[in-house]
């Protein structure tokens, strides 16, 4: 497995000692997806589908509100340590997002959003503001473990592969006609690459993953079928894993 860059494993160490990953935060993006090859049983392509940028944690509003727990010490001082400094938003007082400025490392912290609106939300158990987003709730559900190679080894909670690969045609989608135009190719590399690698050994998983993204309802099919409509081939492929 490819170990992790020494500034991104030294932040994922540092938050998983405060308790980010115990308490239900789950790396996501990118640098999830780096860390899917002990999973996927593959080593992952180099350049630019791999290339990690930002860091982004993820985690139910609810669950934060339930667990009656939080990090110690909290996200803020260890930020600092880190160096790292907020990024200041419109209100003074949603801040969900720090930046390093020796490296420009981006943290960013993330939560599905269950109303017509996406807003900022608090995350009690981690101490920090998120940004609420559709469809994150599908991607991280039911989260596995994996193992960042830094040190000793950091713990940490990713999304499930079939999951991610279906989220990322959706995100890709959502990004086409936007700033992120460049990121929308990418998403869609990523999804080609989980897609056709599970594709040959676990197709259930896949059709299942895709089965359940189509029954959430019209908006969900539309920008799935959006992206598929530019990777063809990969659409055939999620069709036959119906018959896997």
């Amino acid at each position: 497995m490819t170990p992790v860059d020494r500034e991104t494993g030294s932040l994922l160490l540092a938050l998983a000692k405060v308790g980010t990953f115990r308490l239900g935060g789950t790396l996501i993006g990118t640098n999830a997806f780096r860390l899917m090859e002990g999973d996927l049983g593959v080593i992952l392509p180099l350049g630019g589908v791999a290339n990690a940028g930002d860091v982004d944690i993820a985690q139910f509003e609810r669950l934060s509100l339930a667990v009656q727990d939080q990090v110690e010490p909290s996200l803020a001082k260890t930020f600092s340590a880190l160096k790292f400094e907020p990024v200041q938003s419109l209100d003074p007082d949603s801040v969900w997002r720090w930046k390093q400025g020796t490296t420009g490392t981006l943290v960013e912290f993330l939560t599905p959003s269950f109303e017509e609106s996406e807003g900022i939300r608090s995350l009690p158990a981690l101490g920090v503001n998120a940004r609420a987003l559709h469809y994150l709730s599908y991607l991280i559900s039911d989260p596995i473990y994996s193992v960042a190679l830094y040190r000793e080894g950091v713990l940490v909670k990713i999304p499930r592969p079939e999951k991610f690969a279906i989220h990322k045609l959706i995100v890709a989608d959502r990004r086409r006609d936007g700033p992120d135009v460049d990121k929308s190719q990418k998403d869609r590399e990523q999804a080609r690459f989980i897609i056709e690698t599970m594709s040959e050994d676990r197709p259930y998983d896949l059709w299942e993953a895709y089965k359940d993204a189509l029954s959430r309802g019209p908006k969900w099919r539309d920008r799935i079928g959006r992206s598929l409509e530019r990777i063809p081939a990969i659409r055939n492929l999620l069709e036959s894993c119906r018959e896997a």
